[in-house]
């Protein structure tokens, strides 16, 4: 339970702590005093967001600081665990914020967190229901996740999520492929074949381009080329003085020479190596020279060929590697959209087989809500009865629908709130009292099975009063059996079956306004109850009339 919430400098709250007890604790007091900055302050510890604006006038920062004492800590500790905080000590829980100008500071235990973290605390903490809060009563979704908490449905319906999922998954992928235009899709599919299509025909390899670079730079200057060539040979054996003639003439007077010196058989031996090494060369250059194709036919092809390198490489890429890497990238692109055709009905009858599963989920989930939903029309029926509908019935109804993230069931709550009249959706009630009183009942037979600790109920009993009132507070009593209850309200007879009573007041003192809460005892709550019946002139008539309401109350009347 909530043990201790402490407030500083929080709008008109200049320093206050409030202990709060078990079972029903109802807060009462004027408009205006700060009740809700209590109900507020709570919210804030619990995630919701602030600003600067909150802090009191004339102060630099406000902070709020609430004691839990829990009795089962398991689903706290589980939140604490996620983020590697350390179990509650003994049930305790501290958790403390201080807003400031610049910032927002939080802590769990003393340990830094952050406001997800307190959301997360505060969804297993405190069931919050405000003023406001019984109109949600009226929406579908609102109504089925109240069937399915009732009937402990987890699951069924986490058995059914999944499937759904898969299912949603794969229709997506189905959408996407039908969300492409087929005429956008012919153009891209005919713009890549085009382009592998020249590629390919091209057939390039960067080998090839190497040589086809070098013979067009040859055939570009074969005439300089044969000239040179033929030069050479020239020089080495044909021409008036050539290296050829010049080394015979040589070998024949070292013939001589020999004769005479015998190392003249080396040098002999030397300059034959020579002529034969000319001769060779002079082959060589001949044989290549008679290679080269100097005719405008080939020089033609050349061009075109070198031409067909360079194109592609600017359109397609730097280097012929870019090129083809680039090609095969589009033969992946070009594979894809051609078989889209044929993922789409593999898709297609992969979602037929997945939605058999949906179905089949849905019709097991669908079977235990229809199991639930006669049990709690029937409790709701009853807690409605002790809250003032003597002829009222509740009824929840259900009809098939689509697949959807909550299976394929769509819930009505219908009401018929007096004898004789026919069962109309609960939507269609004008009245916020009824739907505040149904909504009080729906949380009766929920709270008997709900695990959260504190409940709290700001203004429920709006536009409620004389004995609806009374009945108000005695089930707000009965609830507080089962868990600790935070009520804020306007009717003494609800304030009345509060186990402890808390006041709200203001007051000015040097022209500041301080809020102030006050715990009553046995002679000042008959005052306060007096108050709330007849206004700040209270009279001895109203004072009795405060003490009989909580003399009966006392009596259970």
């Amino acid at each position: 339970m909530l043990r201790t919430l402490k407030i500083k400098n929080l709008a008109l709250v200049d320093d206050v702590q409030v202990g709060f007890n078990e079972g029903l604790n109802v807060i009462t007091g004027e408009t205006g005093a700060g009740k809700s900055l209590l109900i507020g302050a709570l919210k804030l510890l619990l995630g919701d967001r602030a600003d600067k604006s909150l802090i009191r006038t004339g102060e630099t920062a406000c902070s709020v600081h609430a004691e839990f004492g829990l009795t089962d800590t398991k689903q706290v500790n589980e939140v604490l665990a996620e983020v590697g905080l350390e179990p509650c000590d003994g049930g305790l829980l501290i958790i403390r914020r201080v807003i400031t100008e610049l910032a927002n500071k939080t802590w769990v235990n003393d340990e830094p967190v952050t406001l997800q973290v307190l959301r997360k605390l505060g969804d297993v903490l405190v069931d919050m229901h405000g003023p406001y809060d019984h109109q949600s009563l009226l929406d579908p979704t609102v109504q089925l996740e109240i069937l399915d908490a009732f009937g402990q449905l987890g699951s069924a319906k986490k058995a059914y999520s999944a499937e759904y999922k898969k299912y949603r998954e794969i229709q997506k992928q189905i959408d996407e492929l039908n969300a492409d235009n087929e005429e956008d899709l012919l153009r891209q599919i005919e713009f890549l074949d085009y382009r592998v299509n020249e590629i390919e025909i091209a057939n390039l390899s960067a080998e090839e381009e190497e040589e086809v670079v070098l013979e067009h730079s040859q055939i570009a200057n074969a005439q300089q080329l044969l000239e040179l060539a033929n030069g050479t040979v020239q020089a080495l054996t044909e021409g008036e003085g050539c290296a050829f003639d010049g080394l015979v003439a040589a070998q024949q007077a070292l013939n001589k020479l020999m004769k005479l010196m015998p190392e003249a058989r080396d040098w002999h031996d030397e300059i034959e190596s020579a002529v034969t090494s000319i001769q060779e060369v002079v082959r060589s250059i001949e044989r290549s020279a008679s290679g080269v194709d100097g005719s405008a036919e080939r020089m033609q092809w050349l061009d075109d060929r070198l031409t067909t390198y360079q194109t592609l490489k600017r359109k397609y890429g730097a280097t012929v590697e870019a090129v083809l890497e680039n090609s095969e990238i589009w033969k992946g692109q070009l594979e894809e959209l051609r078989g889209r055709g044929r993922l789409r009905e593999a898709l297609e009858a992969e979602l037929a087989s997945v939605y058999k599963q949906v179905v089949k989920a849905a019709e097991t989930l669908r079977g235990q809500r229809e199991n639930v939903a006669d049990n709690l029309s029937e409790c709701i029926t009853r807690e409605l009865v002790d809250i003032g509908f003597e002829h009222g019935f509740f009824d929840v109804q259900m009809t098939p629908c689509e697949p959807g993230p909550n299976g394929m069931d769509e819930i009505e709550f219908g009401f018929a709130p007096n004898a004789g009249e026919d069962m109309r959706p609960l939507r269609t009630i004008a009245s916020s009292g009824e739907i505040s009183r149904v909504m009080l009942a729906t949380k009766a037979v929920l709270a008997k099975q709900d695990q959260i600790p504190v409940l709290v109920f700001d203004e429920i009993d709006a536009n409620i009063g004389g004995e609806i009132g009374g009945a108000v507070g005695r089930k707000l009593a009965q609830v507080a059996k089962h868990h600790q209850l935070l009520c804020i309200t306007h009717l003494p007879q609800v304030a009345a079956c509060g186990n402890h009573h808390l006041a709200v007041s203001k007051k000015v003192e040097d022209g500041r306004t301080f809020t102030e809460v006050q715990l009553l005892d046995d002679e000042t709550r008959p005052e306060e109850i007096a108050r709330m019946l007849g206004g700040k002139n209270s009279t001895n008539v109203t004072l009795q009339h405060a003490k009989e309401i909580l003399g009966q109350t006392a009596l259970g009347i």
